[in-house]
C-alpha cells in the first residue's frame, strides 16, 4: 500500500501546460518560477510519502468515535497534523501578511492532491479549513480576518462549512437555522446542521464554524440567508480562548467510506444560543458561502485525482507482482504477471490516462483562478474569471466521476482479492464514492454548467475555450511528429461535435428548459472528456519536445495520450447523442410508469 507522490508529472504540467515561469510577470507572484515550485514539491512530498500515506489503512480500520460528547479521531492524526502544518502546504496559497506563503493556487493544488492520495480522511480537514480561510479573506471584516485567518492558516485552528439540514440538502434555501441579533452586534445562532465534515475533533485548539442561518424578517429562500462565524470556543480580545460556545455534537455518522473523517451532526443553541458574528452583509450569505464552496468544488475534484492516483499506483504494483495464467499464445504454460495480459493493460491505461488528463485540467483551472485574481490586465482578469467559472464544474464533475471509475477498475484488477478487505483496494472505491455527491452533486454541477456558465453569458466562456482548443489542434496538426498529428485529428472531430452540442444546449435552454436539463449531465460529461482530450494533446505535444523527459518517458507520454484519444475520447460522441437526442423518453415517462 505504498505511495509515491507523482511530483515529476506535476512539474511537467506546471512547466509545460500551466507555464508557471510566466507567473512572475504578475506583481503578486513576482518570486514565482519553476525552481520554486520544484523545491516546494521535492520538500513537501516526503511528508506525504513517508509519514502520512502509511497511516491510510490503519486509520480507516480505527475510524472515529463519539465519547462523552466529544469526537475521538485516530491518535496518529495528532502527529500527522503537526507534520502537515510544518510542510507549509496548508497556507501555501494565502497572503503572506496573514501568515501564508503567497504561492499561486496552481502550486498549492499539488498539495491538495498529495494529501488526499496519502489519506483522504485526513485530507478533508485542511480542505475545509482552506475554504473557510478563503471565505473570511474575501468577505470577513478586519477584526474577523485579523483574529481568525492567521490561526487558521497556521493550523492552530480549523474551519468547517455548515449548510445542510435534515430537511434541506441541496435545497439550501429551505434551511431553518436562526440568527437573532443582539445589542452588541453579535447573533444568537440556533438550529441543527448535518454532514459536517470534521465538525469536531481535538487536533486543534478551536474549530471555526461558518454557518448559514436566517435572520428574523428575512425573505424566504436563498435570498434571505446570511453567513455567520461561530467558534467552538469564544475568543477573547487578546486572542486567547474563552468559554465554550453553545455548540455541541449531536452524533457522528457511520459511512461507507472515509471512516477516519468525522462527519458530524452539529447542534447550535441548545442552551440559549450559540454566539456568532455575521460575515458580510445581511442576506448575502449565499454569495459569501459560494466563495468557500467554489474553493471546495475545485478541491473535491483534486481529491478525486488524489484517490485515482493512489488507486492506480496500488493496482499497478499488484499487476506487476500477481502471477496468473500463461501468456496468450505462449507454448510455455508457466504463469506470468498479470500486467502482461492485454485486458489488464487496458484497465491500467484507462486509470493512468484519465488521472493525467485530470491533473492537467485541475492545474489549468487553478492557474486561471490565479490569473483572475492577480493579473494586472482587466481584460485578462475577465477572461480567466470566465475560464475558471467554466472549468469548476468540469473539474468537480469529471474528477469525481473519474475517481469512482478508476477506483472501481482498481478493484477489478485485483480480481477476487479486490473484494477482500486485506488488499486495501476496496477502501479507495468506498472513499471515492462520496466525491460525486458532496459540495453539490454532479447533477447540480451539470445544471450549473448549463445555466450559469453557458446561458448566463450566452456562450462567451465556452466559445473562448473551444476557440483555444481549435487553435492548439491547428498547431499540433503542423507538428513534426506524425503521432501528435494523429492525436490532433482525433481531438478536432470531438471538438467540432462539442461545438455543435454546445450550440444546441444554448438554444434549447431558452426554448425548453426541461429538455435542456434532461441533457445537462451528458453535456457536462462530454465537456469533461473533450477538455481531458485537449489536455492530453498538449501533454503529448509538450512531451515530444521536452528537455527533461527521457526518451522512454516521452514515448510513455505519447502512448498514454494515444490511448486516451482512442479509448476514452470516443465516449464524447455517445454523450453528444444523449445531449441532443436522449431526453424525450425520460421526460415523457409518467411517475406511474417508472
Amino acid at each position: 500500500m505504498t505511495y509515491a507522490a507523482p511530483i515529476k508529472d506535476m512539474k511537467f504540467v506546471l512547466s509545460n501546460l500551466v507555464k508557471i515561469d510566466s507567473f512572475g510577470q504578475m506583481p503578486a507572484f513576482e518570486d514565482t518560477n519553476y525552481e520554486l515550485a520544484a523545491d516546494m514539491l521535492d520538500g513537501g512530498s516526503r511528508y506525504f510519502d513517508e509519514q502520512l500515506a502509511p497511516t491510510n489503512w490503519d486509520t480507516n480500520l480505527e475510524g472515529v468515535k463519539l465519547e462523552n460528547g466529544k469526537v475521538v479521531v485516530p491518535e496518529v492524526f495528532r502527529a500527522m497534523w503537526d507534520g502537515f502544518r510544518e510542510t507549509g502546504w496548508l497556507g501555501a496559497s494565502f497572503p503572506q501578511d496573514m501568515g501564508g506563503m503567497g504561492l499561486p493556487w496552481a502550486i498549492g493544488a499539488c498539495g491538495i492532491e498529495m494529501v488526499n492520495s496519502a489519506n483522504m480522511s485526513f485530507g478533508l480537514l485542511p480542505l475545509l479549513t482552506q475554504g473557510a480561510i478563503e471565505a473570511l479573506v474575501a468577505h470577513g471584516d478586519d477584526l474577523q480576518r485579523e483574529t481568525y485567518v492567521p490561526r487558521l492558516i497556521s493550523g492552530e485552528w480549523s474551519g468547517t462549512m455548515n449548510l445542510t439540514e435534515p430537511h434541506a440538502g441541496s435545497d439550501v434555501g429551505a434551511l431553518r437555522a436562526k440568527a437573532v441579533p443582539q445589542d452588541d452586534g453579535s447573533f444568537l445562532i440556533s438550529g441543527q446542521k448535518i454532514f459536517i465534515t470534521w465538525g469536531d475533533h481535538d487536533l486543534v485548539e478551536n474549530t471555526v464554524h461558518l454557518v448559514l442561518a436566517r435572520e428574523p424578517g428575512s425573505p424566504e429562500g436563498t435570498k434571505g440567508i446570511s453567513l455567520f462565524l461561530v467558534p467552538k470556543f469564544l475568543v477573547n480580545a487578546d486572542g486567547s480562548l474563552g468559554q465554550q460556545n453553545d455548540v455541541r455534537v449531536g452524533g457522528v455518522e457511520e459511512k461507507i467510506g472515509i471512516h477516519a473523517s468525522p462527519t458530524c451532526v452539529m447542534r447550535f443553541g441548545d442552551d440559549g444560543g450559540a454566539i456568532g458574528w455575521r460575515i458580510g452583509e445581511q442576506n448575502a450569505g449565499m454569495a459569501a458561502m459560494f466563495t468557500m464552496m467554489n474553493n471546495a468544488r475545485l478541491g473535491v475534484g483534486v481529491q478525486g485525482l488524489g484517490i485515482g492516483e493512489r488507486a492506480y499506483q496500488h493496482a499497478l504494483a499488484f499487476a506487476k507482482e500477481r502471477v496468473q495464467s500463461a501468456a496468450l499464445g505462449a507454448r510455455d504454460k508457466t504463469g506470468v504477471t498479470i500486467i502482461q495480459h492485454p485486458d489488464v493493460r487496458r484497465n491500467l491505461l484507462t486509470m493512468r490516462s484519465q488521472c493525467e488528463a485530470m491533473r492537467g485540467m485541475a492545474l489549468l483551472a487553478y492557474a486561471s483562478l490565479d490569473r483572475a485574481h492577480a493579473s494586472a490586465d482587466d481584460a485578462e482578469r475577465s477572461y480567466h474569471t470566465r475560464r475558471v467559472d467554466l472549468l469548476t464544474p468540469l473539474v468537480k464533475g469529471f474528477g469525481t466521476d473519474m475517481a469512482v471509475e478508476v477506483a472501481s477498475i482498481g478493484v477489478q484488477i485485483h480480481g477476487g482479492m479486490g473484494f477482500v478487505e486485506e488488499t486495501g483496494a476496496g477502501q479507495y472505491y468506498r472513499d471515492a464514492r462520496i466525491l460525486p455527491i458532496y459540495e453539490g452533486t454532479n447533477g447540480i454541477q451539470a445544471l450549473d454548467l448549463m445555466g450559469r456558465k453557458l446561458a448566463r453569458d450566452r456562450g462567451q466562456g465556452t466559445g473562448e475555450l473551444i476557440a483555444e482548443m481549435k487553435a492548439d489542434i491547428a498547431t499540433a496538426a503542423a507538428s513534426s511528429s506524425a503521432q501528435v498529428q494523429d492525436l490532433a485529428q482525433m481531438l478536432g472531430a470531438a471538438v467540432d461535435l462539442l461545438d455543435e452540442a454546445t450550440a444546441w444546449m444554448l438554444a434549447t435552454t431558452g426554448e425548453d428548459i426541461f429538455q435542456a436539463a434532461a441533457g445537462a449531465t451528458p453535456f457536462l460529461n462530454q465537456w469533461g472528456v473533450v477538455v481531458g482530450g485537449w489536455v492530453m494533446l498538449n501533454r503529448a505535444a509538450a512531451g515530444d519536445t521536452d528537455q527533461v523527459l527521457s526518451a522512454d518517458e516521452k514515448q510513455a507520454q505519447l502512448l498514454s495520450s494515444d490511448f486516451y484519444m482512442r479509448n476514452v475520447l470516443p465516449r464524447a460522441k455517445a454523450f453528444a447523442d444523449q445531449v441532443m437526442h436522449g431526453g424525450d423518453a425520460l421526460l415523457k415517462m409518467t411517475e406511474e410508469q417508472f
